[in-house]
């Protein structure tokens, strides 16, 4: 077994948490390790102990340790967001990573503009006064229950999905 370490005497955390006599093939001892309470409690809170341990019967033992990860990592994320558990983190982190990109755009089309005016001193385009084409943004859904600038943004500065801006004028630039 992956990650199996020869038991003492002491029980695995899932008995001592169900207050039960730990059994040389119990499932849960070679995933719960007897300091691991905490651990326990929460995958049995979201799950339940009968469940996890169906779960565990019906995934191939050579996979069982990376199963017992996901569902603590998912009872940790239910505990904290009951709604949207870890969709809710992988929204807000796909939310931040398309800004970004989009924050990314608007530098990457500023550069290029400055560089083309750099070579072409007697230019007679005024660079401040030219518009941004955005790239497509998605919509999504808000994230209410997190404490997020970006998922909180002021109505003023919110673009929509077509929308030109002028960059120099909307959004703040710091030289």
């Amino acid at each position: 077994m992956k990650g199996y370490e020869p038991r003492s005497s002491s029980s695995c955390a899932a008995c001592k948490f169900l207050k039960r006599r730990c059994i040389p093939n119990c499932i849960f001892a070679p995933y719960f390790r007897s300091d691991e309470c905490k651990k326990f409690a929460k995958v049995h809170k979201v799950f339940g102990a009968s469940n996890v341990s169906k779960i565990l019967i019906e995934v191939p033992e050579e996979q069982r340790e990376d199963t017992v990860n996901s569902l603590a990592y998912e009872a940790e994320a239910r505990l904290r967001d009951p709604v949207y558990g870890c969709i809710g983190a992988i929204a807000l982190l796909q939310r931040k990573m398309v800004e970004l990109q989009h924050d990314l755009a608007i530098a990457k089309d500023r550069l290029a503009r400055y560089a083309a005016a750099a070579t072409t001193p007697s230019s007679s385009t005024d660079i401040s006064s030219s518009n941004v084409s955005l790239p497509p943004f998605p919509d999504f859904f808000t994230c209410s229950d997190f404490n997020d600038s970006f998922c909180h943004s002021s109505s003023s500065q919110s673009l929509s999905r077509h929308e030109t801006v002028d960059d120099f004028i909307q959004i703040p630039y710091i030289f």
